[in-house]
C-alpha cells in the first residue's frame, strides 16, 4: 500500500520499476529519458501554480509573511524533487509529491479564508487532509532514504502506520469542529521525524558511498535548519525577539531542500562529511549554550526590559561563562558522536593519517601496523577492500588485506617501477595500463592505487577499492591516501635502515671474530714456520757445514803425506759446498722465492709449473709488477692450489690464470678433476692459509666445485 503512493505519482513515467530506478540513479543527467522528466516537470508546474494561488488568494487576510515563506519553502522542495529525479527517481517522486500535496494544503488553507464558514468549507477540509498527507509523505521519504525504496517489511509497515494515522486524524478533524492548529501540528510532525532517526541512521551505515553522501547533505540542511530554529526560539524566550518564530521555522525548512539539491550534485556531493561533523558539533554547543542561557536568565525571573538591560547583560555574561565551561568537556564527546554518525566508525579519514603517525612512535610490529591501517581505511572510506603490497624487487607481495585475500603478488618490471613511483594516486584507467594484473578477478568498481615511495624508490603500493556502482573517490580521499603513502614509505625506509644497520653490525662482529682468529692463526703459523726453518737448517745445511769442517781438517793433515789424495778430497769438498749452496737456496725459496723479486708473478710461477708433475697451463698475459705483499699472496695461493690439485686430481689438466679486472688483480686455478661437494667439505689448512694471506691485504678467496665437474679456486685483491 505504501509503495503505491509514490507509484501512483510516477504513473507510466516509472514503468521500468526498481531496475529502471537503479539505472536512472547511476546514469548522467543528459541520458535520463524524457518520460521520466516530463511528468516531473508537469508536477513541478502544478506545484508552482498552487503556490501562486496561495499567495494571491485572500490578499487582505493576515499571516502574509508566513504564507510567502511557506510558498518559497514548497517551491524549493519541488525544485529539489525535480533535480533528484535525475539521480534517484523514486526519491525524486516522493519529494515532488510531498511538495505538491503541501502546495495543495497551502492553497486550500488560503482559499478557506474567503468562506464565511471556514472550518467546514471544502478548501479547509482539503487543506487539512493535504497537510496531514504531506507529513506522512515526509516520514515515508525519510524511511526510504537514500534511494526512495523502503525495502524491508518493517519499514513498509512503519510508513503505512503513519499514513493510516494521518488519515484517521484527518477524518476526526474534518467531521468535527476542531481545527488543525499550527503549533500542535508542527510538534506532532517533529515527533514523527524524530521517530524515524534510528532507522535512518541504520540505513545510512548500510548505504553505498553515493547514498551516504546524499544523506549527509540532507543532514547538513536539517542541522542548519535546527540551528536557526533553536537560536530563534532561545532569543524569543529571552528577549521576545524575533516575534514571528513560526516564520523563521518555516523558512528553515528551505535548508533541507537545499541540502538535497547539493546531495544530487556530482561536484558537491563528496564534500559533506567534514562539514556535517563540524555542524553537528556546533549544534551540540548551541544546545548547551541555549539551555544555560534559558535556565540562568528565565529561571531567575529576569528578562531584559527597559531599565533592567544592564542586569540582564550581567546575567547574559554569567550564562556565557557557564556555557563555555560546560561545553569544554562536552566538545570532544560531541565530536566523537558526530564522527561516528557520519562515518560509522570512530575516526574521520584524515584522522587515519594522524593516528598512523602516532602509532609509528610506538613499538608496534610493522605487520600489525599495516593491518590496523588497512582496517581503518576500509571503515572510514567506505571501501570494499583495502590492500597493501610491499617489495623492492620486481615482485610486490601482498602484505596485508582487509578482508583477507590470501597470497597475491604483482610483477613490476624495471621499466615500470619509476613510472609507478612517480604516478601519484591513480585510478582504474591508469591501473589497466601499468598494473593490469591488479584488476584481474576484481569487480568493476572504482579503485585507487597510491605508490609507497621514498626518495624516488618504489617500496610498495596501497590499493583501495569500492564496490561496483559506488561513486568515485574524492579529492579529499586522494589527499588522505597520498599522505598515508608518504608516511608508510618513510616507515618502510626506516625499517630498511634498521635492518641494514643490524646486518652491518652482525657483519662487523663476524669480521672482528674472523680477524681475531686470523691473527691467532698468523702468529701460530709464524711460530711453526720458524721452527720448520730451524729444523731444516739443523738437519740439512748445518750437517753439511759440519761435515765440510771435518773434511777440511782431514785434508790439512793429508796434504803433506799424500798430496794426490788431498787433491781428491778437495774436489769432493767443492762438490759438497755446491750441494750446501743448493740446499740453502731451496730453503730460501720456500721462505720467499728470489725469482718473485726479480721477475714478478709470471717469472716466479713458470719454473713451478715446469717442475710440476701435473699438466699445467699458465696464463699471465697483461699483468705487470705489483706491491710485494700482493705478489707474494697470489704466488703462495697459486702454489697451495697446485698442491691441492696434485693431491686430489693428479691426472687432471690444470689452468692457472692471473689477470687484471675492474681495479683488482684476480687469479683462478681450475682443474677438470673429480671435484667434491663444497657444502659438506670442511675448510682445510690450505684454504685457511689462502684466506688469511688474502684477507690481510683486503682480498678474498672462494672455492667452487661439484662432483664430476672439477674444482676452481678463485681469488681477488684490490689494487687501489
Amino acid at each position: 500500500m505504501v509503495e503505491s503512493v509514490a507509484g501512483a505519482a510516477a504513473g507510466a513515467g516509472t514503468a521500468t520499476g526498481a531496475g529502471g530506478d537503479a539505472a536512472a540513479d547511476a546514469a548522467p543527467a543528459e541520458r535520463v529519458q524524457a518520460r521520466v522528466l516530463l511528468p516531473g516537470a508537469v508536477m513541478f508546474a502544478a506545484t508552482v501554480a498552487l503556490v501562486v494561488v496561495s499567495l494571491v488568494a485572500a490578499p487582505r487576510a493576515g499571516h502574509r509573511a508566513l504564507g510567502v515563506v511557506i510558498g518559497v519553502a514548497i517551491l524549493c522542495t519541488a525544485a529539489a524533487g525535480l533535480a533528484t529525479l535525475v539521480r534517484a527517481a523514486r526519491l525524486g517522486w516522493l519529494v515532488s509529491l510531498g511538495a505538491l500535496v503541501a502546495a495543495v494544503s497551502a492553497a486550500g488553507s488560503r482559499l478557506a479564508l474567503t468562506h464565511a464558514d471556514r472550518v467546514h468549507s471544502a478548501p479547509h477540509i482539503v487543506a487539512t487532509v493535504a497537510a496531514l498527507g504531506a507529513m506522512a509523505i515526509s516520514v515515508h521519504g525519510l524511511l526510504s532514504l537514500p534511494d526512495g525504496v523502503l525495502g524491508r517489511r518493517s519499514r513498509q509497515v512503519g510508513a503505512g502506520l503513519w499514513y493510516l494515522g494521518a488519515l484517521l486524524v484527518a477524518v476526526a478533524l474534518t467531521t468535527t469542529a476542531h481545527v488543525l492548529a499550527p503549533w500542535p501540528a508542527a510538534l506532532g510532525w517533529l515527533v514523527a521525524v524524530c521517530s524515524t532517526l534510528p532507522t535512518v541512521h541504520a540505513r545510512y551505515l548500510d548505504a553505498p558511498a553515493f547514498g551516504r553522501q546524499r544523506m549527509q547533505w540532507i543532514a547538513v540542511g536539517a542541522v542548519l535548519g535546527s540551528e536557526v530554529i533553536l537560536i530563534a526560539v532561545t532569543l524569543n524566550l529571552l528577549v521576545a525577539w524575533p516575534a514571528q518564530v513560526g516564520v523563521l521555522a518555516a523558512g528553515a525548512t528551505v535548508l533541507a531542500a537545499l541540502g538535497l539539491l547539493c546531495g544530487v550534485s556530482p561536484r558537491l556531493a563528496p564534500h559533506a562529511d567534514r562539514l556535517l561533523v563540524n555542524l553537528l558539533s556546533i549544534l551540540g554547543f548551541t544546545v548547551v549554550v541555549s539551555a544555560i542561557y534559558i535556565i540562568v536568565v528565565r529561571g531567575l525571573g529576569k528578562t531584559p526590559t527597559g531599565a533592567t538591560d544592564r542586569e540582564v547583560l550581567g546575567l547574559s555574561m554569567v550564562a556565557a561563562a557557564i556555557a563555555a565551561v560546560g561545553y569544554i568537556p562536552a566538545r570532544d564527546r560531541f565530536a566523537r558522536m558526530a564522527t561516528s554518525f557520519v562515518y560509522g566508525a570512530r575516526e574521520a579519514p584524515d584522522e587515519v593519517v594522524r593516528t598512523f603517525g602516532s602509532r609509528l612512535t610506538r613499538a608496534i610490529p610493522m605487520d600489525e601496523l599495516l593491518l590496523q591501517l588497512a582496517e581503518s581505511l576500509r571503515k572510514t572510506l567506505a571501501l570494499q577492500s583495502a590492500e597493501i603490497y610491499t617489495g623492492t624487487g620486481e615482485v610486490l607481495e601482498l602484505a596485508v588485506s582487509v578482508p583477507d585475500m590470501g597470497a597475491r603478488s604483482i610483477v613490476v618490471s624495471g621499466r615500470e617501477r619509476p613510472v609507478i613511483a612517480h604516478a601519484g594516486v591513480s585510478g582504474n584507467a591508469w591501473a589497466s595500463v601499468w598494473m593490469p594484473t591488479l584488476l584481474n578477478g576484481r569487480a568493476a568498481g572504482p579503485i585507487r592505487v597510491a605508490p609507497i615511495c621514498h626518495a624516488g624508490e618504489l617500496l610498495g603500493t596501497i590499493v583501495v577499492a569500492r564496490s561496483e556502482g559506488a561513486v568515485s573517490f574524492s579529492e579529499e580521499n586522494d589527499r588522505v591516501l597520498t599522505e598515508l603513502a608518504r608516511q608508510v614509505g618513510l616507515a618502510f625506509h626506516n625499517a630498511q635502515l634498521d635492518t641494514a644497520l643490524q646486518t652491518s653490525l652482525d657483519e662487523l662482529r663476524h669480521q672482528a671474530d674472523e680477524l681475531r682468529a686470523s691473527r691467532a692463526r698468523i702468529v701460530a703459523s709464524g711460530d711453526a714456520e720458524r721452527r720448520r726453518v730451524e729444523r731444516n737448517l739443523h738437519d740439512g745445511a748445518q750437517q753439511h757445514l759440519v761435515a765440510l769442517a771435518v773434511n777440511l781438517r782431514l785434508a790439512k793433515d793429508v796434504v803433506l803425506e799424500d798430496p794426490q789424495a788431498a787433491v781428491e778430497m778437495l774436489d769432493e769438498l767443492g762438490t759438497a759446498v755446491q750441494d750446501t749452496i743448493q740446499e740453502l737456496r731451496e730453503l730460501a725459496h720456500g721462505i720467499y722465492p728470489p725469482l718473485l723479486v726479480d721477475s714478478g708473478l709470471g717469472g716466479a710461477l713458470r719454473p713451478v709449473v715446469n717442475r710440476s708433475p701435473l699438466d699445467v697451463e699458465l696464463l699471465t698475459e697483461g699483468i705487470g709488477r705489483y706491491d710485494g705483499d700482493i705478489e707474494a699472496a697470489i704466488y703462495f695461493c697459486c702454489l697451495e692450489a697446485l698442491q691441492n690439485a696434485g693431491k686430489h686430481a693428479p691426472d687432471a689438466h690444470v689452468t692457472v690464470r692471473i689477470w687484471e679486472e675492474s681495479g683488482g688483480l684476480l687469479f683462478a686455478v681450475t682443474d677438470d678433476g673429480p671435484g667434491f661437494d663444497v657444502r659438506s667439505a670442511q675448510r682445510g689448512h690450505g684454504f685457511v692459509n689462502m684466506m688469511d694471506r688474502l684477507g690481510a691485504i683486503g682480498g678474498a678467496v672462494r672455492w667452487e666445485s661439484e662432483r664430476g665437474r672439477g674444482t676452481a679456486i678463485r681469488g681477488s685483491v684490490p689494487l687501489n
